[in-house]
Formats: structure tokens, sequence, C-alpha cells
């Protein structure tokens, strides 16, 4: 650890021994906006653009900070905490609840108040899944929402927990990329596999997946997408779960857990996908096999003669822009 790295941590510290009292400060001016994480980086194509309303995509997005961040309700506040094990602070909590959805973030508060975008127009201007940062300078941080609540890691004697937002942040940022009404299609997909990975969403957990197994990630994105939308709470009338709609057998084999966990379930599924285009040697034969199973492939030695396959594999193809 540079000497840089430990006087900002040192600083941090010191701030957030205002955490002991009872009361938040609530006076301050906006954070300079600069992008200070790998996620603004990501982000710059957007940076540009107004920061507005979210389409069906960006609410599934913001859908999945808010559950992801419930996971960590109950968990103790310990300073300095990182292991949700033992206790986590208020940024480690922002840190974590991002970096499960495959985003890397600053880990201490006044570096995350000025990563992704600003958020003008206060909180009534805020979305699902923005970062609420309190304090002048920041000593506080937590993840809104809706509905003007939040969740954070509070202070020493007290759990993570959802509250109501009863200060007024000094900064308010955008980590997750807007996504216009309608445009959850092809160029989404696309963007899965450019230098911009994270235009679509979870496209990070994809990239991550595709470097460790072999998979494109553009693959990934596409099969999330025709599976569940990006949906990662969905369930298929025939039992299928989360983003990649693992069925319950498939999951246990896999070693997934909890496949309503999107870095779970991404893991797994390119790990299938590798295991069934090593198996049939060709991508529409390896889809075909997520969807319909192995047995029926190599019963009609090819794709299965079922309308739902077909159509199945032939969208993906198209997304991925082969016939």
């Amino acid at each position: 650890m540079s000497v840089a790295m430990v006087q900002a941590r040192i600083s941090e510290l010191q701030r957030e021994f205002a955490l002991l009292a009872p009361a938040r400060p609530t006076g301050g001016a906006t954070a300079t906006q600069f992008a200070a994480a790998m996620s603004a980086a990501a982000l710059a194509s957007s940076a540009g653009a107004p920061v507005g309303g979210a389409g069906a995509a960006g609410v599934v997005a913001e859908q999945a900070v808010v559950r992801t961040a419930e996971k960590y309700l109950g968990v103790p506040y310990v300073w300095g905490g990182t292991d949700p094990a033992t206790g986590l602070d208020c940024s480690a909590l922002v840190q974590r609840v991002y970096d499960d959805l495959g985003y890397d973030l600053p880990r201490v508060s006044h570096q995350q108040a000025q990563a992704g975008r600003a958020v003008e127009g206060g909180l009534s201007a805020a979305r699902p899944g923005d970062i609420l940062a309190f304090g002048h300078p920041v000593n506080h941080v937590a993840l809104y929402v809706g509905d003007g609540r939040m969740i954070e890691a509070p202070r020493p004697g007290l759990a993570v927990r959802e509250t109501a937002v009863s200060a007024t942040p000094v900064a308010i940022r955008r980590i997750l990329p807007d996504v216009a009404a309608g445009t959850l299609g092809p160029a989404a997909v696309d963007a899965a596999s450019s230098t911009t990975p994270t235009a679509a969403p979870f496209a990070s957990l994809f990239a991550r997946a595709g470097a460790a197994y072999g998979v494109d990630p553009a693959l990934l994105a596409a099969v999330a997408k025709q599976e569940s939308a990006f949906d990662p709470g969905a369930v298929s009338p025939a039992g299928a779960q989360g983003l990649m709609q693992l069925m319950p057998a498939t999951a246990r084999g896999l070693g997934v857990s909890d496949p309503f966990d999107p870095a779970q379930a991404v893991d797994g599924a390119a790990r299938l996908l590798r295991d069934l285009q090593s198996q049939f040697g060709r991508v529409d034969l390896a889809l075909a096999a997520y969807n319909a199973g192995p047995g029926a492939v190599l019963r009609y030695d090819g794709i299965p003669p079922y309308p739902e396959t077909r159509q199945y594999v032939q969208r993906i193809l198209t997304d991925l822009g082969q016939r």
C-alpha cells in the first residue's frame, strides 16, 4: 500500500469518528465531479447524457442492487470492517454490493462520493441503486432504495438496516448505466463485448465469467436477455430460476447454491455453456442443449424440432450477428 493510500485511509477513519454521534451532518457542498472508479470509465460513453429515468433494463438493474443490498440487512456495523461474516462499515457495504454485481468501486466513502456520475436535482431525482453521500467532508454513504428510503451500515452498536433518508445528501452518484426505455436489444448485447462492457445490465459479470471460462461475454449477455430479460428474480413456469434460468437440479450440479444471485448464476451458466460447446463443438448446438437439454440434441443429432428451441437459438444468434 502506497503512502498516499495510507494517508487517504487515515483521513477516512478520522472522518468516520463522526459516526459515533447519533445525528448525521447535513451541510456541505456537492463533491467535485470526476470519475474515480473503474465503473466511471466504463460508463464514459453516457457521461455526457442527462441523468434521468430508467427504462425496463435499467429498472431490472436497479432492483438487482436493492436485492443484493437486502442480503446484508442485519450484518453488524464494524468500523473498518469488510467481511460480512464479522461486520461492515458504510463504504464496505456499498463496495461489496456493487462488487457482487461486477462493479469495481473505491473502498472509502469520500471516493465513492466521486464515483460514477453526478445526479442533479436532489433526492427527487435519485433512482434505486444510487449512492447517497453525507457530511462535509463526506463521512457516510448509503444506497438509495426508492420512496425516500436507503440501506446503510449506520454506526457502532447498530446493524445494516433500511431506513428513511432523514438528512440531505451532499452528493448523489449513479453507478448503473442509464438504459432508455426500448433499448433492450442487440445494441445492448453487442456492448457486452465492447470496450465499455457495463453498457448492458450485469455485463461486468459476463466479462468476468467469460474471461475465466473462455466463453464470449456477448453470448452470456444474449442468453441472459433471452432467458430472463436480465431479471435476476425471474422464475419460469417450469421452475427455472434467476438471471440465467437455471433449473434447481442443474444449479446444484454446477455448485450454484443461490441461482437468484447474479454472480453465481452467471458463473454457473458460463461453465455450463463452456462444457456444452466442448461437447457439441458448435454454438448453435450448445444453445439448443442449454434450452432443451443435451439429451434432446443427441437424440435428434442436431437442434431439436421444437419451435421454442429453434426460436430460442435463432434469436440469440441474431443478437450475436450470426445466422
